[in-house]
């Protein structure tokens, strides 16, 4: 991990990154403390993974260009451009999950479109663990969204299934509640 002392600075080393993440944290903060903590740990798992941080208590220009509002939040960036926010601390194992889905392929026929799939999921959940296991080992990319931790996603679910169950799974606009595997392999084309 390289410490950031500010948004120029940050853009300097992310710019010729495939991916890269930044932990912005305030020091001293029980779930700042916490998730500097466990991804510290996943990343002795994942050496090669390019992750920064920077203490809001120094570093003051960050957040606001990416309207970030609360710590420890993870900004992951591709190619340089801001991607996505993972909230919270959480388990290095989670850590560990996100770094490796940047770097899981599926080589796809390039005659077809790639597939949008998001899996709304809690830490808690074994069902969800084997989902996404699964996902994993055939090469599967996703968006993973713990709906225990973001309320406004929960409710989306809810209103689009009609259900409160995870794991759900959207591919390409299709919601699927459990792990229904004949119905997520039809649909991804896993054989």
């Amino acid at each position: 991990m390289k410490e950031i002392k500010s948004h120029y600075e940050l853009t300097e080393h992310i710019n010729d990154l495939d991916k890269a993440y930044l932990l912005l944290y305030k020091k001293g903060l029980e779930q700042s403390d916490c998730a500097y903590e466990n991804l510290s740990s996943s990343l002795e798992e994942n050496p090669d993974v390019s992750v920064f941080i920077a203490d809001t208590n120094v570093v003051r220009d960050i957040h606001a260009n990416y309207n970030i509002a609360s710590v420890p939040t993870l900004v992951v960036f591709e190619k340089g451009e801001f991607k996505n926010v993972v909230k919270g601390c959480h388990h290095p194992g989670f850590f560990n999950s996100i770094f490796e889905n940047a770097f899981v392929t599926r080589f796809a026929d390039p005659d077809k479109p790639t597939k949008r799939v998001t899996v709304y999921s809690t830490p808690g959940c074994s069902w969800c663990t084997t989902l996404k296991t699964y996902l994993r080992k055939n090469g599967i990319q996703f968006s993973d969204i713990d709906v225990s931790r973001d309320t406004a996603m929960a409710e989306e679910m809810m209103r689009r299934s009609g259900q409160q169950g995870v794991p759900q799974t959207d591919i390409n606009g299709e919601i699927i509640v459990g792990f229904d595997k004949a119905r997520i392999n039809r649909l991804l084309d896993i054989r």
